[in-house]
């Protein structure tokens, strides 16, 4: 599922070309993804002028001009794909929402498009979810942290509210192991499962180790280590895995960038030499593979 950067990078790509555009015709071809669309979520659309994006998590919030702002979740393989009506080359949409004139070797995907805009400037926006765990909703603009998707989540790890002293409240008392903890939306928003895992390896914390025991000068260490991962795979424009691609239908390479995830039995970058490190181990926690080095995280 994509997580926080790869949303982001996908909500910088359509505030480059969506921003001040005027949606000029809405369609919906079924009648929701995991769940219902709203009623009338494609006449509400229709003739709304977009003025600007919101991320909250792994949500995207599309502000409308005197309307609700439509909800955004990509699910497990969905994705936004933007291009200039008439030309069939999907354009660049760097992960810095800057638009360039290289043009993608993707034909705009017509299976499994759930969902379609056009705007009054000539873009073509769809939404495409092959296997539809995606939403659409609506949330009235100035109650969007209300809608029950987005009520009770923790802070914006990339903004100030996201610290140490509010991560070690957050962790008091807590008796379950860190890496499940720091999954918990209501901790902090946006983490998933990767950057969790190659957070903790910065970190030098075990992801057995219980939250509880992590306050102090482990959380310390923890803040800047979370903030630097997804600020590097958001420069990035995200990690590819699976069906996630970035808006303009290319993917992100932080992949390549992996300390620990999906790197079982590989040494460590941080042991002095493959002789003396025992290799990259997986666990299970919560259902979710959790990659660490049994060496260097204790």
């Amino acid at each position: 599922m994509p997580e926080l950067p790869e949303v982001e990078t996908v909500m910088r790509g359509l505030d480059a070309v969506l921003t001040g555009e005027v949606i000029r015709t809405a369609e919906t071809r079924r009648d929701g993804l995991r769940w219902p669309f709203p009623d009338g979520m494609a006449a509400m659309l229709q003739g709304a002028r977009v003025e600007g994006f919101r991320r909250r998590g792994k949500y995207m919030l599309m502000r409308l001009a005197d309307r609700p702002s439509l909800l955004i979740h990509l699910g497990m393989s969905g994705r936004m794909v933007a291009r200039r009506l008439g030309a069939p080359p999907v354009p660049s949409l760097g992960p810095h929402g800057a638009v360039s004139d290289a043009r993608g070797h993707n034909s705009p995907p017509e299976a499994h498009e759930h969902v379609v805009m056009e705007t009054e400037g000539g873009w073509r926006v769809g939404f495409v979810d092959p296997r539809r765990f995606g939403c659409m909703d609506f949330a009235p603009r100035e109650a969007e942290d209300s809608h029950p998707l987005l009520v009770g989540m923790g802070p914006e790890p990339l903004e100030e509210g996201f610290d140490v002293p509010a991560l070690e409240a957050a962790l008091a008392g807590r008796r379950t192991p860190i890496k499940v903890a720091l999954l918990d939306q209501r901790i902090v928003a946006g983490l998933g499962n990767i950057y969790v895992c190659e957070a903790l390896f910065r970190a030098g914390i075990a992801p057995t180790r219980l939250a509880a025991t992590v306050p102090g000068p482990d959380a310390t260490r923890l803040v800047p280590a979370i903030k630097a991962v997804l600020q590097e795979a958001i420069a990035a424009g995200g990690s590819s895995l699976r069906d996630y691609v970035r808006a303009d239908g290319e993917v992100g390479f932080f992949q390549e960038r992996f300390d620990v995830y999906d790197r079982e039995g590989q040494p460590c970058r941080l042991c002095p030499g493959p002789d003396s490190c025992p290799g990259i181990a997986r666990l299970v926690q919560s259902g979710r593979s959790t990659f660490y080095c049994p060496q260097t995280q204790t």
